[in-house]
């Protein structure tokens, strides 16, 4: 239970600081682009790799402070370094074929359930 309490609270965090990223970079740059999207999945992959690595040394793997860093914060940023995270520990492992497959798939089949929703939705609703 405490470890679900920290990453609720730590997605809070996350969630709260996407939202806002996003309403910057609109004022910013305006909505042609979806540059807080893009900034917070770049920015959140980064960060994904700086936790993961710093985990061991300096907080002596504790699941409590992985569990608030990553899935917590980071995930509420951004769902998107999670993925990146996945991704790479299969290309790590040298499992590329997996890999490749998992980042296309993903993708592809993340768009194709959107337009699924959407066409549902749009069905039910008339």
């Amino acid at each position: 239970m405490r470890l679900f309490l920290l990453a609720a609270a730590g997605g809070a965090i996350g969630a709260g600081a996407r939202y806002l990223v996003n309403v910057g970079a609109v004022a910013l740059f305006g909505a042609a682009f979806p540059w807080g999207t893009f900034f917070v999945t770049v920015v959140g992959s980064f960060l994904m790799g700086a936790v993961v690595t710093a985990a061991e040394p300096l907080l002596g793997g504790s699941a409590l402070w992985r569990t608030f860093l990553a899935t917590g914060i980071l995930g509420g940023f951004t769902t998107l370094s999670a993925f990146s995270l996945d991704a790479y520990t299969l290309f790590e492992r040298r499992q590329t074929t997996l890999a490749a497959l998992y980042v296309v798939g993903t993708i592809l089949v993340s768009i194709a359930a959107l337009v699924a929703g959407l066409a549902t939705t749009k069905a039910l609703i008339k």
